[in-house]
């Protein structure tokens, strides 16, 4: 038993029966389990209970052992000096000062369910996809969970959007080029990708769009990979990088994107030459995004974007491929692109103007294929059903913010498992 489970049987009041009486027998009704405090002071606020004959209103504190107020030193912190009643799971010790002030101690441990402590003990254990994994049951999964877990991601990728519209005073157009810049480097090179990418002066990048020579070179002599040109081609990139960073004065700060444990066609020089063609093709490329009503027309934005000739037949600089083909982006990357960089703006962009699209976005979502990753294969070899990118968005933001860290008392599909099966 631990405090924080305690307090979590407390709020949600998951006990066998109400039927509490204080240490000397005495009956204790509560009438109101009060509000639980995640701050410093008693863990429950506002409550009341009923005690011969008495209704008192104040606040409650939990603890595994009676003798936690003592090692907790609440005797001498104020904060604690309106409180009603002590709920522990042991009463180890009698606890005099509470007993001289006529504040009932309650003893909860033959209140609650042997099969809860064993389920907490269960999402306790190492070693397992996710903490209720031995436990898990879909049929507990919450209505409506996906929507609402999804609209929760998207608010808090809202507020990093709100941000970077400050660092860029509200250049809409360059927060997009930084997010697109993060979704083609994919996991392992999108911090990279955004930093080089929020390196740039974007009004540097308008100006020589029209030139995709110079719009790769820019991104190549930013990822450090002109310094020795290995063939004709890297030269022209090299002169072409020098001419721009005199004319525009660019910094000198260089970033080292990666291409160990990478296939080669997600090499960050193909997924840099193929932003660079993005950019040279499409312009307003903002406006184009928000004016969008289908995930057609978004997906019409990229059709046909790939990298420059010299990666035809080659993956990284000076070294020749024995495969020789067009470097084109692929609908499953497209898709990456949509979910991570694309719909997150659409939606913050109109928050941001008051209006109201959350169903509009959630269908794009819905009309996407869910990503292949091995936090959607743990899910779906549980017996989750996911096909769309709605779902799968949904169970990853779920499992990266509950099951990784344990945050199993404050997860939805937590507290529907840890129930007794009869609520």
């Amino acid at each position: 038993m631990t405090e924080k489970l305690l307090q979590y049987l407390w709020n949600f009041k998951i006990f066998n029966n109400f039927d509490f009486k204080d240490m000397e027998g005495n009956s204790v009704e509560i009438q109101d389990f009060g509000e639980w405090n995640h701050d410093s002071g008693p863990d429950f606020l506002f409550a009341k209970i009923k005690t011969k004959n008495l209704v008192l209103a104040g606040n409650i504190e939990i603890h595994t052992k009676s003798s936690d107020w003592i090692f907790h030193n609440h005797s001498s912190d104020a904060a604690f000096e309106n409180v009603i009643l002590h709920a522990v799971f042991q009463n180890d010790v009698e606890i005099e000062e509470l007993k001289n002030k006529n504040i009932p101690t309650v003893e909860l441990k033959d209140f609650i369910d042997q099969d809860i402590l064993w389920k907490y003990e269960t999402l306790l254990k190492e070693n397992q996809f996710i903490p209720c994994e031995k436990i898990f049951d879909k049929n507990k999964i919450p209505f409506n969970f996906c929507e609402a877990t999804l609209l929760r991601k998207l608010d808090e990728k809202s507020t990093e959007i709100e941000d970077s519209l400050k660092r860029n005073k509200n250049n809409y157009e360059a927060v997009l080029f930084q997010n697109l810049a993060y979704a083609f480097g994919l996991k392992v090179n999108a911090p990279i990708f955004k930093q080089l990418a929020e390196n740039i002066d974007f009004s540097v990048a308008q100006k020589i769009r029209q030139n995709q020579t110079q719009l790769e070179a820019l991104f190549f002599g930013k990822a450090n990979w002109l310094e020795n040109p290995e063939d004709d081609q890297m030269k022209i990139w090299k002169r072409e990088f020098d001419f721009i960073k005199t004319k525009y004065q660019i910094s000198d700060v260089k970033f080292n994107p990666k291409f160990l444990r990478l296939r080669p066609p997600n090499f960050p020089t193909i997924r840099l030459s193929q932003l660079a063609n993005l950019y040279h093709r499409e312009q307003n490329l903002f406006s184009k995004i928000i004016n969008a009503k289908t995930t057609g027309e978004i997906f019409n934005i990229f059709d046909g974007i790939k990298a420059s000739e010299y990666w035809n037949n080659h993956f990284n600089f000076g070294k020749i491929s024995s495969v020789e083909n067009e470097k084109s982006l692929t609908k499953d990357f497209v898709e990456l692109i949509i979910i991570n960089a694309i719909l997150p703006l659409k939606y913050a962009y109109h928050k941001n103007h008051n209006e109201e699209i959350a169903d509009e976005i959630l269908d794009f979502y819905k009309r996407i294929s869910a990503e292949k990753n091995t936090i959607v294969e743990g899910w779906k070899n549980l017996g989750v059903e996911i096909k769309t990118a709605l779902e799968s968005q949904a169970f990853i933001y779920h499992f990266k913010n509950f099951c990784e860290t344990k945050n199993c008392l404050n997860c939805g599909i937590g507290l529907k498992l840890l129930k007794p099966q009869s609520s």
